[in-house]
């Protein structure tokens, strides 16, 4: 099983100084960086590392992955925040934890034994709301379905649509922005019955940067897929 350790940054200077080498390079296969842009540093920082880097053409957290993806070389690819939400040392019990037979494992934030320092109360109550919803209509068993910090394999982002424009033109026109694809990932692996497991993983206060969150925005298009997905795909 090859693993590639697929990094986001946008104006993430100081967690590729501090939290990236934490990470021990022997952990996976490929690491790298897709940047949306960043004008702090972060890119030549990146480098300077000596990671491989690829800098988007469209911005938004959806287009970073589309744009990794023909620079992936592993089956598995592992999704991780530098920004210090991820921690690091939970790398290889993730991977170890796919090697197990699972499709996806998601380090939780909310399972039993794990804590958001990030949270506040709108981002807390947001991401149970969702959990719980996807759960209810989706048959998903999820303490923490919107969480970046996971590792499933590749294919299926071909599997599950997740690269297709149709799978989020709708709402992307409607709500004015550009998502990620977790939610959805979440959503279309409960609906397929995919093995899907958690470890616990806190979620320490980021370091450094600025939080990019549309509250309002991504809160509307989420919620529109779930109530969406309910009549729509396989």
């Amino acid at each position: 099983m090859k693993v590639t350790l697929l990094v986001p940054t946008l104006n993430e200077v100081d967690g590729i100084k501090t939290v990236m080498p934490k990470v021990k390079k022997e952990w996976c296969d490929q690491i790298l960086i897709v940047d949306g842009q960043s004008t702090d540093g972060t890119i030549e920082a990146a480098k300077s590392l000596g990671y491989e880097v690829v800098v988007q053409k469209k911005k938004g957290m959806r287009h970073a992955y589309m744009e990794a993806l023909p620079y992936i070389k592993g089956d598995v690819v592992l999704t991780f925040s530098p920004d210090g939400n991820s921690i690091p040392e939970l790398i290889p019990a993730c991977i170890n934890k796919m090697k197990e037979g699972y499709d996806m494992v998601i380090v939780s934030r909310y399972a039993q034994g794990a804590k958001s320092y990030d949270d506040d109360a709108v981002t807390a109550f947001g991401n149970k709301l969702f959990t719980t919803f996807i759960n209810l209509f989706h048959g998903g068993h999820y303490t923490d379905a919107m969480v970046i910090y996971r590792a499933y394999k590749k294919n299926l982002i071909f599997d599950l649509d997740l690269y297709q424009e149709t799978s989020y033109a709708t709402e992307e026109k409607l709500f004015k922005t550009v998502v990620s694809w977790e939610p959805l990932l979440s959503i279309r692996a409960a609906k397929r019955k995919l093995k899907v497991a958690d470890i616990p993983g806190d979620e320490p206060a980021r370091e450094g940067g600025e939080r990019k969150l549309q509250v309002l925005r991504w809160g509307a298009a989420y919620m529109f897929e779930v109530f969406r997905e309910i009549f729509i795909w396989k």
